[in-house]
């Protein structure tokens, strides 16, 4: 059979091994430990897991295109239309001894079932990009039923069959016998069952105690913040994230939001914006019940914590963090974090006349874009507690920055403080002071939570400046 089968043959390697790989990056939890370890850290980019699930999600396309098209365009029809003689003395004994036509090749269990994982693919796979993801309010109420984020919660959902019918198609394969030839189980038994876990911890872990709701706050701009009792034995490190599910709105549904407490608070904490269908009924939720005087709030649920790339500013000397609107939420709970420290630090030195064991940057720089000034007020007690914390050490520098409207140009404008910010640090210039700093080697994390497009302009920017001086700047963009 020629080219046809060797290359159908191979992409369906590539299948197996995609197919398994690809569960790997969305098992938080695994990923959450083993970020923990500083040697793999250093190496595996577990702040990239998201990113790696789509590309991997791009070779399984490419590996059905080939793995597909070379059986339907090339395979059968050879097979349905080669020589009878050819036939019974070549692969005659695997079709019963009788050849079979293109339609009763394309009706066989392997071929039904790999076609029924192609459609559910097709209608998982575009649904879960970021159009589809977005439900804007300007489109058609036709169009805004099949998009938002349950359509891609729930069309997502569809792997679990696509992989029953992977193994159903990988029993019975042309021209394959041996049942140790058989190897897709091989390839997807651990990571499936990895990944099965995880789910079962998360229904264990949190589906039979709620949460008890202790403040709920409502602030200008439609941010919910919520105020939670924090679980006995949960433990958690500055710029973690948890996913909350409100069964009120949909028992199924798991959203991510950063933790804005610090580790040391006896609460959690989140800020929620209203961006989807979901969070905004999450709000009306609660502004009913305040509103009403009701006693009694809506049912919470938390699952985590789990790691993500904000945790790593306990790596970099300096830090540089960059929030656009409700993006500043994953670095309030680093700022409570050193305000924390710094009062031990203080304390400690008072007492025995030594600093702190943590590790305390020796500057952290907080760049908070936002359109409106009342959003200024959804943090301000954390403000204030980092000003009055941070008197003396001089540690912390909070930039705030007004636009009218989030358009690209003006978003842009507004970080032009932090480009000349950056290009002074690249001399060896103190970013406030202006005045020189040591010319040794170092290394700056730059940590960014905002559109994708000011993201790629200030990865670039961090790459530029790291490649022509010895100061290297470290970009890290939160992914969920």
């Amino acid at each position: 059979m020629g080219y046809c089968l060797s290359t159908a043959k191979g992409a369906a390697e590539t299948l197996k091994f995609n197919m398994a790989l690809i569960l790997l990056p969305v098992c938080r939890n695994t990923i959450t430990w083993l970020r923990n370890n500083p040697g793999l850290n250093s190496v595996i980019p577990f702040n990239d897991n998201i990113n790696f699930h789509k590309v991997i999600a791009g070779g399984i396309v490419i590996g059905i295109i080939l793995h597909g098209g070379t059986h339907l365009a090339c395979d059968f029809p050879r097979i349905s239309g080669s020589d009878r003689s050819v036939f019974r003395q070549t692969i005659a004994a695997n079709f019963g001894y009788q050849q079979p036509s293109y339609f009763q090749i394309l009706s066989t269990t392997e071929v039904a079932s790999g076609i029924a994982m192609v459609v559910l693919m097709m209608i998982a796979f575009p649904l879960a990009t970021k159009w589809p993801r977005r439900q804007s309010p300007s489109l058609p109420r036709s169009v805004r039923k099949v998009t938002g984020y349950n359509t891609f919660w729930y069309s997502h959902h569809l792997f679990v069959p696509v992989y029953a019918l992977l193994i159903v198609h990988s029993m019975f394969l042309f021209l394959t016998d041996n049942l140790v030839e058989k190897t897709t189980w091989m390839y997807i038994a651990i990571p499936v069952l990895l990944y099965a876990g995880e789910r079962i911890i998360r229904a264990i872990r949190s589906g039979f105690s709620e949460v008890e709701i202790l403040k709920v706050s409502l602030y200008p701009g439609k941010v919910l913040s919520l105020k939670l009792q924090k679980p006995k034995g949960f433990r958690h490190k500055s710029g973690m994230y948890i996913f909350i599910q409100c069964p009120q709105i949909s028992p199924f549904e798991w959203h991510p939001f950063s933790l804005t407490c610090g580790p040391e608070d006896d609460y959690l904490s989140v800020h929620i914006k209203t961006l989807g269908d979901w969070s905004c009924q999450l709000y009306s939720l609660f502004e009913e019940a305040i509103l009403t005087g009701l006693k009694q709030y809506p049912k919470i649920y938390i699952d985590g914590p789990y790691g993500a790339s904000s945790q790593d500013h306990i790596k970099y000397d300096i830090v540089i963090m960059v929030g656009l609107g409700i993006g500043i939420t994953p670095f309030i709970s680093i700022l409570k974090d050193i305000a924390t420290r710094l009062k031990k630090s203080s304390i400690n030195h008072a007492a025995c006349g030594e600093g702190s064991l943590e590790k305390i940057p020796l500057k952290a720089y907080l760049y908070w874009v936002t359109r409106e000034q009342s959003s200024f007020n959804w943090f301000t007690d954390v403000m204030k507690e980092i000003a009055d914390t941070n008197q003396k050490q001089a540690v912390v520098e909070v930039f705030n920055f007004l636009t009218s409207v989030y358009q690209e140009g003006d978003a842009r404008s507004a970080l032009i403080t932090i480009i000349q910010s950056l290009y002074q640090a690249k001399y060896g210039i103190d970013i406030v002071s202006r005045t020189p700093v040591s010319k040794n080697s170092i290394k700056l994390g730059v940590f960014y939570c905002g559109p994708m497009t000011l993201a790629r302009e200030l990865e670039k920017l961090c790459t530029k400046f790291s490649t022509k001086t010895n100061t290297i700047f470290v970009f890290h963009k939160e992914n969920y």
